[in-house]
């Protein structure tokens, strides 16, 4: 007998979680966090999943020698912290608001037992994990073989959600040169000369929050 047919496959649009923990009863805590505060820190007990509701997040490494590496970004819609699924007794990183942020905390039991029990909300997740570890491997290849100024321009696009639908202008969280500077491995002098380049050539608009025009995606391709 072949196998039988879903009766709907997963869709592409947002992963609201909000509405799959609200209609699944689960446990769940909001939880508010000023810019520069702490989500978790690098050695803490891994025991939840978190999804940013509002804000930005970073995740950055501390080398046993003191040196700090910002290693993701996370923006609204983001999961973050989800190892603690994989038996991550401890954590591995530092996660910190960068601007002012909403997180969700669903604790690790809770967060498996939906996996479990919801057959779409799993189906989203991974696909949502999926999604996010090529874009892992992406940023790899974008460290071994590109230029800084390549790096910076992919960055700032990812940062404004770059490829939404109909847009053409995004705008970027709230994020300092010092951090894009540790995001992509080169000084902040250097972070602020591509800004300013990217400025005149009419990419970008702005100071402090920038507006990403699509026409930077021209700088990442070009040869």
């Amino acid at each position: 007998m072949p196998p039988r047919r879903a009766s709907r496959e997963v869709s592409s649009s947002p992963f609201h979680v909000q509405t799959w923990l609200d209609s699944a009863g689960a446990t769940r805590q909001i939880v508010q966090f000023r810019r520069g505060e702490r989500v978790f820190s690098q050695g803490g007990a891994a025991d939840a999943v978190m999804y940013l509701q509002a804000g930005a997040i970073k995740l950055s490494v501390l080398s046993r020698t003191g040196k700090e590496a910002v290693v993701a970004m996370f923006g609204p819609g983001d999961f973050f912290g989800e190892a603690a699924l994989a038996d991550q007794a401890t954590r591995i990183a530092t996660a910190t608001a960068t601007i002012d942020s909403t997180v969700l905390v669903i604790e690790k039991d809770t967060m498996a037992r939906l996996l479990q029990q919801q057959p779409d909300f799993s189906g989203r997740f991974i696909l949502y994990m999926l999604r996010r570890n090529a874009r892992v491997e992406a940023d790899l290849v974008d460290h071994l073989f590109n230029s800084s100024e390549r790096r910076l321009a992919r960055t700032l696009l990812l940062l404004a959600n770059y490829g939404q639908e109909g847009e053409t202008t995004h705008l970027l969280p709230r994020i300092s040169q010092e951090t894009l500077a540790e995001m992509i491995g080169t000084t902040r002098s250097r972070v602020n000369f591509f800004i300013n380049k990217f400025r005149r050539q009419g990419f970008i608009e702005g100071r402090g929050r920038l507006t990403v025009h699509s026409s930077l995606y021209s700088v990442v391709t070009q040869d």
